[in-house]
């Protein structure tokens, strides 16, 4: 480990459940807190939203946010953000430690698809899974049938490994969802679409 990643887990000790806030260029990330809730439900209770993700269900309900507020970021290796433009949250996006590897994974409201926000907010929390995380490679999904996340994978520099059929909670169904990885050296070599900064 490097001085730079033992100093930058010291000041995420610091912080409530060691996730750090994070600022790009017109987007925030932090933490989801439970002040969030009905700003997930209004954004998250959208089929199109939902069918495209593997765990939002349909319809999604204030419960179902709660949960979601109080699950996430307990684990080591795991780092779950929402991503706020002008005050406001627009989506979420995050790595967690699985079985398998390390998994990236964001959604936006729908309002907000189009204009470079999952682009900017996965950058930035790819930095953060190798640079402060140490992460040796992480993995990713899209469905086949959604090139807009597929697209966002491929500028971020992940490469597609193959097809795998996953279990989609909003269809209640099985759908064909392309893999993708990205290993730290390929990271390292991108890092010039720019870093996050960490504040406070």
């Amino acid at each position: 480990m490097t001085l730079a990643a033992q100093e930058a887990k010291q000041v995420l000790a610091q912080r409530p459940n060691g996730v750090p806030n994070l600022e790009t260029t017109r987007l925030k990330l932090r933490a989801p807190c439970r002040g969030d809730v009905k700003a997930i439900v209004r954004l998250a209770n959208d089929r199109r939203v939902a069918e495209n993700t593997v765990r939002v269900p349909h319809p999604y309900t204030v419960d179902d946010a709660e949960q979601f507020v109080a699950a996430v970021n307990r684990q080591d290796g795991e780092a779950t953000f929402m991503i706020v433009l002008d005050g406001a949250p627009i989506g979420a996006c995050g790595v967690e430690a699985r079985e398998g590897g390390a998994e990236i994974g964001f959604w936006l409201g729908r309002h907000q698809w189009g204009r470079g926000y999952a682009t900017e907010a996965a950058r930035a929390v790819i930095d953060h899974a190798f640079g402060v995380l140490g992460h040796d490679a992480l993995q990713a999904g899209a469905r086949v049938s959604n090139p807009a996340s597929r697209r966002v994978l491929e500028k971020c520099g992940f490469q597609w490994t193959g097809v795998g059929l996953y279990r989609i909670r909003a269809i209640n169904s099985s759908a064909p969802l392309d893999r993708f990885r990205l290993d730290r050296g390929l990271w390292a070599s991108l890092k010039s679409w720019g870093r996050a900064r960490d504040v406070a």
